[in-house]
């Protein structure tokens, strides 16, 4: 029983936070990267829309993301079909992954879009990557404050983000059916 409490409160937060910096390293690249390596001001020279390139970027990041994600959960259900044990009542039918991925993807575009305001604003690419490290602390709250306080599942539960996703998670892993309104 304790196995299985673990395995289901790290197992939301692992997903969620693999989503949630997925492309993390290319954004930081591609923005404080190229200011400190001074490439960023030939392509602000070009005709090209400030507001593209920084869609592009963000786009490019977030397709590495979505493939991070996938990875992740594939390996997930390759690891929850050969583990014995709790990891053989776990939910890793391809429409249970199909889930995930749907519930993660908010996750993926969130994280991408504070690092790159992150990034963008930084001076150098040690600072970028230092405010990975904080931000890694927004998908951590939820998940702790549930291992300390379990908690029944509510409906206002689903409009705050990322304990959304654990709870959906949860429920998705478990093989449990999902409300309607949620």
């Amino acid at each position: 029983a304790k196995r299985g409490m673990l395995l289901a409160a790290l197992l939301p937060y692992l997903l969620i936070l693999s989503s949630f910096i997925g492309g993390s390293y290319l954004i930081i690249d591609a923005t404080a990267g190229e200011r400190e390596r001074q490439s960023i001001e030939p392509l602000l020279a070009t005709p090209a829309a400030r507001g593209a390139i920084v869609s592009g970027k963000m786009l490019a990041a977030c397709v590495i993301g979505l493939l991070s994600l996938l990875l992740t959960l594939l390996a997930f259900k390759l690891s929850a079909q050969i583990g014995t044990g709790m990891t053989r009542m776990l939910d890793v039918r391809l429409a249970a992954i199909g889930k995930m991925l749907l519930v993660l993807l908010p996750m993926l575009f969130i994280g991408t879009s504070l690092l790159t305001f992150l990034a963008a604003a930084a001076k150098s690419m040690k600072e970028a990557q230092s405010h990975i490290v904080w931000l890694m602390l927004l998908p951590m709250v939820p998940t702790f404050v549930l291992i300390i306080n379990p908690i029944k599942t509510e409906l206002w539960q689903f409009a705050v983000p990322f304990l959304s996703q654990n709870q959906l998670l949860l429920k998705i892993i478990r093989a449990e059916p999902i409300a309607p309104q949620v």
